[in-house]
């Protein structure tokens, strides 16, 4: 563990500063002057200390033992081999999907795209557990695809807790159909909303959206949820943690009884459970979850004080271990106040929260994917939303509040086989 120390590491320079100024961001909350809580001379953040023990007292949750992000990452060769059943070809799709696949390089399919494919090609209802980062968004994609393809009256409901899962469900969906004359819309938050009525108005086989803005859409009258044979469920145990339980409730009931419904989910949490003996006919459950974290992700402490977290961050992230890392925060404000404090120190970073605007955070999202910055710093908004290769690193700067937050964040590393590490500061 790395208990007051960092000295294992080899550090090198931070980032030369970057020529343009970074802009201000919104914050959620200002201090009793109105003013935000920067330095005037660094920059760098005045972070409050924080308590997790009365933090999680406030929200409800229990107190998360530090051994649980204690983790050697395992040599995924060496893990319990998983037998793939099929290749893509098998799974009977039209010639179109078929060329598309092999467009972008698909031919064996992940264990939860495996074993779920012909049950859905097939019309059942299904359960889907699987880690983050193993192909979910493909496992339900390609057989609605081939569906609506064969019989363009299908309509698809797809139903994400964050804009950016509900825009990387929606660039799959383009790259999977291409040439097929199957059109998609996308209905968040954060982005105009005559846009998206416009694009309703088009009458789109597949419609991907969060529970808020399916639920003003449906309240002006945009939006009919007894229209769709199919619904899909991304990331259900998240939508939950939010808070979007009597959305989804309601979004159901008002489904057609003749309909195939299908729950993805990473975590099996008892709320799914009602939901599921509720709303599912007869499903079939496909659980390839390999462990509660990534076997491959390194996971270790850092413990600190908290008058010497920014430092150390600071020299972390000065080695040549850290390629691209995202930074997970407890509060808006703190996200900016901690991106801006690593901006003034020279460090190429950016930040997204729920309170920016959508053009804002996906132009950081692109950034970030494009190597034109080293860091994200993220609410738990970024937990569930963010597909990028190649992130070496998590760095937890405030504990998550629960076990299960603490999970989808790590899930960002470590994935498609690569090794990640993931670090969680405490005190």
């Amino acid at each position: 563990m790395l208990f007051g120390t960092i000295s294992k590491f080899n550090y090198f320079r931070a980032f030369s500063a970057q020529g343009n100024q970074m802009k201000n961001h919104k914050s959620g909350r200002r201090n009793s002057s109105g003013n935000r809580s920067f330095s005037k001379n660094s920059g760098r953040p005045n972070f409050r200390k924080s308590n997790s023990r009365s933090r999680f007292k406030r929200f409800g949750a229990s107190p998360i033992d530090i051994q649980q992000f204690i983790q050697k990452a395992t040599n995924t060769v060496k893990l319990k081999p998983v037998i793939i059943q099929n290749s893509f070809k098998d799974f009977g799709f039209n010639a179109e999907i078929e060329k598309n696949l092999e467009k972008i390089g698909y031919e064996t399919p992940t264990p939860i795209q495996d074993q779920s494919i012909n049950h859905i090609m097939e019309g059942k209802d299904l359960l889907g557990l699987a880690n983050t980062g193993t192909g979910k968004t493909a496992a339900f994609l390609l057989p609605l695809i081939h569906k609506c393809f064969n019989d363009n009256s299908q309509k698809v409901l797809i139903i994400a807790p964050t804009r950016e899962l509900a825009q990387q469900i929606d660039q799959e969906f383009k790259k999977f159909s291409k040439n097929m004359r199957l059109y998609s819309a996308i209905c968040v938050g954060g982005m105009p909303i005559f846009r998206q009525i416009s694009d309703l108005r088009r009458n789109p086989n597949f419609i991907i959206g969060t529970p808020g803005r399916l639920k003003d859409l449906k309240q002006r009258k945009n939006l009919n949820f007894s229209m769709f044979q199919n619904i899909v469920l991304d990331e259900i145990d998240r939508m939950l943690d939010m808070g979007f339980v009597d959305e989804i409730r309601q979004i159901l009931s008002e489904l057609p009884k003749e309909r195939q419904t299908l729950f993805f989910s990473a975590t099996m949490p008892s709320k799914i459970e009602v939901l599921v003996q509720q709303f599912l006919n007869k499903p079939i459950t496909i659980k390839t979850v390999t462990g509660q974290t990534a076997a491959n992700v390194h996971q270790d402490v850092i413990k600190v004080s908290a008058d010497q977290k920014f430092e150390h961050l600071k020299k972390l992230l000065s080695t040549e271990e850290q390629k691209k890392v995202i930074i997970f925060s407890e509060t808006k404000r703190d996200v900016d106040k901690l991106a801006k404090g690593l901006f003034a120190e020279g460090f190429k970073v950016d930040s997204i929260h729920g309170d920016k605007r959508q053009n804002q955070r996906q132009k950081a999202l692109s950034r970030f994917k494009d190597d034109h910055i080293q860091i994200l710093v993220a609410t738990d908004v970024a937990a569930r939303g963010i597909d990028v290769s190649n992130i070496s690193h998590v760095i937890n700067y405030t504990v998550p509040q629960t076990y299960d937050d603490y999970v989808h964040r790590i899930g960002r590393t470590g994935r498609g086989g690569h090794k990640g590490t993931a670090l969680t500061f405490v005190n």
